[in-house]
C-alpha cells in the first residue's frame, strides 16, 4: 500500500512559488511605474510590511493545507518548515527576478538608482564628500553578500512570520 502522507517540502514549494510570483508581480508594478529603483524609507517599510503579511497568510494557508491532508494533524516543527521553506523558495525566486530585472529588462537600473540616491542625499543636506563616498560604495556591489544577506533576511522574516501560525495551528496526534 502506498504512503500518501503529505510532505512539508511539497507544501512549502507550492506556497513559495505563489509568494515568489506575488513578489514578481509587485516588482513589475513598480517597474511599469518607473519606481523600481527609487528606494526610500516609506517604500522599504511598505514592502517589508507587505512581505510579512503575505508570509503569515502563506504560512497559515500552507499549514492548514498540510494539516487537512495529514488527517487533521500537524506538529509545530512541520508548520515552521512550511513557512520558512516557502519564504526561502520565494526569496530565491525574488533574487533571480531581481537579477533579470537589473541586467536584462532594465540594464540601466543601477545607474538610475545611484542618480536617485545621489539627489536624495544632496537634498537632505548631506555633505557632498560623504555623498561621493556612498556612491562609490554602490558602484561595485558584492553580489555574493547581497544574495546571502537577502536569503538570510528572507529566512528571518519566514521564521518570525511563521512562529505564531505554527504554534496556533499545531494539532498533535493522540499518543496511545
Amino acid at each position: 500500500m502506498e504512503n500518501n502522507k503529505p510532505t512539508t517540502g511539497k507544501v512549502a514549494l507550492k506556497y513559495g512559488i505563489i509568494l515568489g510570483l506575488i513578489g514578481i508581480t509587485f516588482n513589475l508594478m513598480l517597474y511599469f511605474q518607473d519606481l523600481h529603483y527609487q528606494i526610500d524609507m516609506s517604500r522599504i517599510f511598505l514592502a517589508l510590511g507587505l512581505g510579512v503579511v503575505l508570509t503569515i497568510i502563506a504560512s497559515i494557508l500552507g499549514i492548514l493545507e498540510f494539516r487537512k491532508a495529514n488527517n487533521g494533524f500537524i506538529s509545530f516543527p512541520e508548520g515552521l518548515k512550511i513557512g520558512v521553506g516557502a519564504t526561502l523558495i520565494s526569496g530565491v525566486i525574488g533574487i533571480i527576478f531581481g537579477f533579470v530585472l537589473a541586467h536584462v529588462i532594465d540594464p540601466d537600473m543601477t545607474d538610475k538608482a545611484i542618480e536617485y540616491s545621489t539627489n536624495m542625499m544632496l537634498e537632505s543636506g548631506m555633505d557632498p564628500e560623504m555623498v561621493e563616498k556612498q556612491i562609490e560604495s554602490q558602484k561595485d556591489p558584492n553580489y555574493v553578500l547581497q544574495i546571502a544577506g537577502g536569503l538570510i533576511f528572507n529566512l528571518f522574516i519566514g521564521f518570525v512570520g511563521t512562529l505564531i501560525p505554527a504554534l496556533a495551528l499545531k494539532k498533535s496526534e493522540p499518543q496511545y
